[in-house]
């Protein structure tokens, strides 16, 4: 069984080493990110595999990681016992069949969003992981890293505001694919809101509404935007505006209201420009700018096993919560959210 080596522990499979040699299923946008930070930003790790359908993707990526193998067959990856951990960043449907892999091999797997489509492919994964005994998977919410996003839970659970009443969540794009299904919107985009509402309160969301405005005409058939509004057990409001048609940018933004207070989150770069009776600052075009630090923080704590990602029950939780809203977005009705029992803890 490979297990992920603690900060300055020699591994034997490496030589003595303590780096550890990551394999990455999926080399479009996302894992040649990771490649890209595994290779130039984040320490003791090193990018040993690479497999994606398309082969010169895959072998761009492994060219740009200092000349990782291209491997064929991404289970031949997995049971390799040159790679030590898995990132998978492949299509959302393959993520299930992958995470089960490595859970199998006993290795430690991170999955980007979704751990899988459905709560039921989740709850399998989570049965998998109770079995082996031991935490090896983490869910790439990469929100939980972001330096704005820890400083307003610090300020939460250290009390600065006092107790939480309400959150307002906006989720912007520029534009989407035309005819892009209305229940994306919530799987693809507002999932991230979900799991940070869950982490940021540090309880459950137990009812979820969905309320849609006429779309917008730039939308292409989508229903965009929409409203979310969920319910905490304590009764904490969490209000989620996704647009992603927004057309001038990409923008997350967040205001908490508390009984002694607010905190409001925001993204503004390090420059801004004032000429003409203009005061402006640019925005990025898509995620990767805005969330650059927390995926380099993220990958770094994998890396040194410290394990304050999302969890499986995490990635269980927020796919759950997301088919209860796709409902009431069909429905037009509220959901009432009950999740089930929490899966048996795994140890660390």
């Amino acid at each position: 069984m490979t297990t992920m080596l603690e900060p300055g522990q020699a591994g034997a499979a490496s030589g003595g080493s303590a780096v550890k040699r990551i394999g990455i299923i999926g080399t479009g946008i996302m894992g040649a990110d990771h490649a890209r930070l595994l290779t130039g930003a984040v320490s003791g790790a090193s990018v040993g595999g690479v497999f994606d359908v398309d082969a010169d993707r895959a072998g761009g990526v492994a060219a740009r990681s200092g000349g990782a193998r291209v491997f064929a067959d991404p289970h031949t990856l997995i049971d390799d016992d040159d790679i030590d951990a898995v990132l998978i960043a492949s299509s959302d449907a393959t993520h299930e069949e992958y995470v089960l892999a490595c859970v199998s091999a006993g290795k430690p797997v991170l999955c980007e969003k979704p751990l899988a489509p459905s709560a039921g492919a989740c709850a399998r994964i989570l049965e998998a992981e109770a079995a082996h005994g031991s935490r090896l998977i983490t869910v790439g919410f990469m929100r939980r890293f972001d330096p704005g996003y820890t400083a307003l839970k610090a300020m939460l659970d250290d009390g600065a505001v006092g107790a939480p009443l309400m959150i307002h969540h906006v989720h912007r794009n520029p534009a989407a694919v035309p005819g892009l299904p209305g229940s994306a919107l919530i799987t693809n985009s507002a999932v991230h809101e979900l799991d940070i509402t869950r982490w940021l309160f540090g309880e459950e969301i137990v009812e979820v509404a969905v309320h849609t405005p006429r779309p917008s005409t730039r939308a292409g058939g989508t229903r965009d935007p929409q409203l979310l509004v969920l319910t905490t057990e304590s009764g904490i409001l969490a209000d989620v505006e996704i647009f992603v048609n927004a057309r001038y940018g990409y923008e997350v933004r967040c205001e908490l209201v508390a009984e002694e207070g607010t905190v409001t989150l925001d993204a503004p770069p390090p420059t801004s420009l004032r000429r003409g009776g203009l005061h402006a600052r640019e925005l990025p075009a898509d995620w990767r700018p805005r969330f650059a630090e927390a995926y380099r923080l993220e990958l770094q704590d994998w890396v040194d096993g410290t394990h304050r990602g999302a969890s499986a029950w995490d990635g269980f939780a927020a796919t759950f919560v997301a088919e209860a809203c796709v409902a009431a977005l069909d429905s037009g009705e509220r959901r009432t959210v009950r999740l089930p029992d929490r899966a048996p803890p795994v140890s660390a």
